[in-house]
């Protein structure tokens, strides 16, 4: 059983390349329902059929799971359950006849020019560190990057002539991000007054580290971020991927089209990047307000 479960998790990473992340969420959810198999004395997962699939959402149910956990849960078992198909280590795919009521629609957070610009500006310094945060800030801002992507940057994907930086993305996709002269600014700040004197012991060409000289981590970034917050006035909670969200949001706000903004962040599907034109109402509303000749009326209260 133990050997299947691998042979999954090695697919994924070999075939799919799936992120290590990713890769140990489905090792839990798989795990996950071995122990609600081995509660009912049913230890073997080549074994279980549709009645035991249909029981265990009824167990999620019962145990109060989100339902944005069930929904994962249960994609992550139709999922291996279709790779052991495959191989014909099963007869059927019991968790394809398992349907769930649609996911909670969760719109994305993202901070409001202003509020960025207070980040920004509370990035700025003159140590080393400082150019680096400068940077690591605006380019997460004006290129929406991921965390990964943004740590797997080297020296070599920066092409500060055409202003386009190389991305390996999900699955191995490839992508060019524009950056513009605020980015370009801070990242040449970056390498002439901040990464030579981080890199006094190191000899490596990812783009940016450490006080050790070493790569930065995604954890190295969230934790850089909630130190600038808090030399900020702002009081709310910051993550890497909630600047990925502001760039959207942002150029969508300000005309950028919907196909342009896939483009630049790198989503197979239109239909993740749809999710953006939710928070735009208010963007919508105000122009609304503002540009139709009958949106208010000049005559009320005469």
């Amino acid at each position: 059983m133990e050997q299947h479960i691998m042979d999954f998790l090695d697919m994924l990473q070999r075939e799919k390349r799936y992120s290590l992340a990713t890769i140990q969420a489905y090792r839990r959810d798989i795990e996950k329902f071995v122990s609600f198999l081995k509660q009912d004395k049913e230890s073997d997962i080549l074994n279980v059929t549709i009645r035991d699939a249909k029981y265990y959402l009824a167990y999620l149910t019962e145990q109060e799971y989100s339902k944005n956990s069930i929904s994962r849960l249960l994609s992550s078992l139709r999922v291996f359950y279709q790779y052991l198909l495959s191989l014909d280590y099963v007869e059927e795919n019991p968790f394809v006849y398992v349907t769930y009521k649609k996911r909670e629609k969760r719109l994305p957070k993202f901070y409001y020019e202003p509020e960025m610009e207070k980040i920004i500006e509370a990035t700025k310094g003159t140590e080393p560190l400082d150019y680096r945060n400068m940077a690591l800030v605006e380019l997460l801002y004006s290129c929406g990057l991921r965390v990964s992507e943004c740590v797997s940057v080297t020296l070599k994907d920066v092409d500060f002539r055409a202003k386009l930086i190389f991305i390996l993305g999900k699955g191995g996709k490839m992508r060019y991000v524009p950056f513009g002269e605020w980015a370009e600014d801070t990242l040449q700040d970056y390498l002439e007054k901040g990464r030579p004197a981080l890199m006094q012991r190191q000899k490596h060409d990812v783009l940016f580290v450490n006080h050790l000289g070493e790569p930065l981590t995604p954890a190295g970034v969230s934790y850089i971020l909630n130190q600038i917050i808090k030399k900020s006035s702002l009081t709310f909670n910051i993550h890497p991927h909630m600047l990925r969200h502001t760039f959207a949001t942002h150029l969508l706000n300000n005309g950028a089209d919907i196909r342009t903004i896939q483009e630049l962040l790198g989503h197979d599907s239109l239909k993740a990047t749809e999710v953006y034109t939710h928070v735009t109402k208010e963007s919508l509303y105000r122009n609304y307000q503002q540009f139709h000749p009958r949106a208010k009326r000049k005559d009320k209260g005469e």
